[in-house]
């Protein structure tokens, strides 16, 4: 488990866990709002799906208390930068500061890796809660792009 201690705004703290046989049909079931989708995968299912299928994303439950309320993946690249991807926060859990929790959960967690690699996202530039989001935790993009994402690092 990743607990960094942070808190949601309904002062639920936000932990990381592994997919496990006893989790992995909640983190399935995780769904954004519709207006989400061409941002993010439909189901966390298939965030799943591409953590079984990669060697290089392994994904997380995010957990608010004890109830899965989300998924997100971390991977490291060739170049040693690591990376988060994947987020998905349920419809019902947004607005809650879990998505906020889970990101600076993580980007702490991987930045005191050994060597203390870069801590790298992408988001769709449309995205613009995104941005916003990982601009307010230290993110800033990086000028490349993957596919039709920007990339973002954190500054250290």
């Amino acid at each position: 488990m990743i607990d960094s201690g942070h808190l949601d705004r309904l002062g639920r703290p936000v932990t990381l866990r592994p997919v496990d046989d006893d989790n992995w049909r909640a983190v399935a079931d995780v769904a954004p709002r519709d207006d989400q989708r061409r941002f993010v995968a439909a189901l966390g299912a298939r965030y799943l799906l591409v953590s079984t299928r990669s060697e290089v994303w392994t994904s997380l439950a995010v957990y608010a208390d004890e109830t899965v309320v989300g998924h997100v993946m971390w991977g490291v690249d060739d170049d040693g930068s690591h990376w988060i991807g994947g987020m998905l926060i349920d419809a019902a859990e947004q607005n809650r500061g879990v998505g906020r929790a889970t990101v600076r959960t993580l980007a702490a967690w991987l930045g005191a890796k050994d060597g203390k690699p870069p801590v790298r996202l992408s988001y769709h530039p449309d995205n613009l809660p995104a941005a916003a989001l990982y601009t307010s935790l230290g993110f800033h993009p990086t000028g490349a792009m993957d596919d039709e994402e920007l990339i973002a690092e954190q500054a250290s």
